[in-house]
């Protein structure tokens, strides 16, 4: 068995900071249920071959699909801190060394700057495996310090959500990000530089009501969640059954509150004629 373990510890290693991409040699479909070998889903950017289905993944597997070949991780000496000594069924402290250990991550996002087709953009990306996602004080500080140095570098900003919300073990100052976040994001826009809002699966909680939902374009995969509250306390509360495909990215385009959806493999190309665009009506604004 020497070979095999050899095998999966090379897949392991292969796969650092991408705890949310499927282990092991075969990956079977959340969508259609087919069978995909980690080789052949991998080389399709973790979309199922069969459906086009798009399997959640992680930051660093946004930053190796869209920056050209090199980035920057910014801002990881933060880690989050149990000053509140909040318990539950376990610490917080507790909860934070199983996500420490388990993702190798410091905390939920991440930030990088890179390039797309040679344009300078910084990306903070979110990693729902640290404890969903979740919205914390090193969220807001990270996500903060990512808007000053694209102020000072007049740099684009881009920030690719997939959260299940607020994080409940900081209490309200979890809640305080919304407000920070979104104050930050407006000397953003004051200073003329372009905020793009990418919206994954799943997208929920105050992180749609704040930073998720205020880009100068806001865009989503497809079939990805996308909602403040989730579609079965929704239907409970109102009494009443919800449309077809509620919530997901598509009724969200039909209803105008996102302004498109790209796939995947068509991400870092329409990002290149974003980042262009943007580019150009600010040297006709300063003409």
């Amino acid at each position: 068995m020497s070979w095999f373990t050899r095998l999966k510890d090379g897949i392991q290693t292969a796969t650092k900071f991408k705890k949310e991409a499927p282990d092991g040699l075969w990956n079977k479909c959340k969508s259609c249920g087919e069978m995909t070998t980690y080789k052949e889903l991998k080389e399709n950017l973790f979309i199922c071959p069969h459906c086009d289905y798009h399997t959640r993944i992680g930051s660093h597997d946004y930053f190796d699909i869209l920056f050209d070949g090199k980035f920057n991780l910014l801002f990881e000496d933060l880690i989050s801190k149990d000053f509140l000594e909040f318990k539950d069924l376990k610490t917080y402290k507790q909860r934070l060394e199983a996500s420490w250990e388990k993702t190798d991550l410091g905390d939920a996002i991440s930030v990088a700057e890179g390039k797309i087709a040679r344009k300078p953009i910084v990306i903070a990306a979110m990693d729902f495996n640290f404890i969903g996602g979740s919205m914390g004080s090193v969220m807001g500080e990270k996500i903060s310090r990512a808007v000053d140095h694209c102020i000072s570098n007049r740099t684009p900003f881009m920030i690719i959500s997939k959260s299940g919300g607020a994080r409940m073990m900081e209490s309200a100052f979890s809640l305080m990000q919304m407000a920070k976040t979104s104050a930050k994001l407006t000397l953003l826009a004051k200073a003329g530089l372009p905020y793009f809002s990418f919206l994954t699966d799943p997208t929920t909680g105050g992180v749609t009501a704040s930073f998720a939902m205020l880009g100068d374009i806001n865009f989503s995969e497809p079939g990805a969640l996308i909602g403040f509250a989730g579609p079965r306390v929704i239907k409970e509360t109102i009494k009443r059954e919800l449309p077809d495909k509620f919530q997901t990215s598509e009724f969200l385009v039909d209803h105008g509150f996102l302004d498109f959806i790209v796939h995947r493999k068509e991400l870092k190309s329409r990002l290149d004629d974003m980042l262009f665009l943007f580019q150009e009506s600010k040297k006709e604004e300063v003409a």
